[in-house]
C-alpha cells in the first residue's frame, strides 16, 4: 500500500514539476519557442516522461490559461466585493483581466495564431478550454448577479456570456494595440463602459429591451 502511495506521490511531484517548467517557458518564450522536448530537457526528464504526463503542448497551454484566470479572479474578487454598480463591476472584470495579461503582450500574437482556427484545442471557445473559460465566465456572472441593478431574468442569464464574448474581442484588439501601454485599448474600454451605463436605463423601454435581449441571446447561444 505504501509503495503505491509513494508512486502516486512521485507521479504528482513529477507532473507538478513539468507543469512549472512548461508555464515558465510559455511565459518567457511564448507558444512558438516552447516545445515538449525543450520542456523535458529543462525539467531533467526524458521526452517520453513529459508526454506521459501531458500528451501535447496544448495540454500545457490549457494549464497556463487556468493559471492566468485564477490570477485574474484573485485580483478581481476583492474589488467586486466593495462595488455594487453593474457598469463599474463589469469594468472591474475587464480592466483587471487586461492588466493581468500585460506581461504577455509581446508573445500574445503567437498564442492567437495557434488558437485562431475554430478546431484548435486552445481556441477559447473549445471544449478543452472550458476550465479557464468557466473561471472568467464566473467573474462576469458575479458581476451581473450581485449588482444593485436587477435585469430581466432572461437577459441576466445570457448577459455574462455576451460580456465574456465582448471581452474576447477586446483582448484581440489589445493584442494588436501597439500604442504605449496599450492606451488605445484602455480608451476603448472606457468608451464601451460609458455606452453600457447609458444603455441600462433604456432597458425600461420595451422595444429596446427586446432587441438587446435578442442580440445577447444569440451571442450566448454559442456556448449554450
Amino acid at each position: 500500500m505504501f509503495e503505491n502511495e509513494d508512486r502516486e506521490s512521485k507521479r504528482s511531484r513529477t507532473r507538478a514539476h513539468i507543469r512549472e517548467v512548461a508555464l515558465r517557458s510559455l511565459r518567457e518564450r511564448g507558444y512558438d519557442g516552447t516545445t515538449m522536448r525543450g520542456i523535458a530537457t529543462d525539467a531533467g526528464l526524458s521526452v517520453g516522461n513529459a508526454y506521459y504526463h501531458f500528451p501535447t503542448k496544448d495540454h500545457l497551454v490549457q494549464e497556463l490559461y487556468v493559471d492566468v484566470q485564477q490570477e485574474h479572479r484573485a485580483v478581481a474578487l476583492p474589488q467586486l466585493a466593495v462595488e455594487d454598480d453593474l457598469t463599474a463591476r463589469v469594468g472591474i472584470v475587464v480592466r483587471t483581466g487586461l492588466a493581468n495579461l500585460r506581461g504577455y503582450h509581446a508573445i500574445a500574437p503567437q498564442f492567437l495564431a495557434a488558437a485562431m482556427a475554430p478546431g484548435s484545442p486552445i481556441n477559447p471557445l473549445s471544449t478543452e478550454s472550458s476550465a479557464a473559460r468557466d473561471l472568467v465566465l464566473g467573474l462576469f456572472r458575479e458581476a451581473v448577479d450581485a449588482a444593485r441593478q436587477q435585469l430581466p431574468r432572461d437577459l441576466a442569464g445570457d448577459l455574462p456570456i455576451a460580456l465574456w464574448t465582448g471581452y474576447l474581442l477586446l483582448t484581440l484588439f489589445w493584442t494588436y494595440d501597439t500604442s504605449a501601454e496599450q492606451a488605445r485599448t484602455a480608451r476603448l474600454v472606457d468608451a464601451m463602459l460609458r455606452v453600457l451605463r447609458f444603455a441600462l436605463p433604456m432597458l425600461r423601454i420595451r422595444p429596446f429591451r427586446s432587441a438587446v435581449t435578442e442580440i445577447v441571446g444569440i451571442v450566448a447561444g454559442r456556448l449554450a
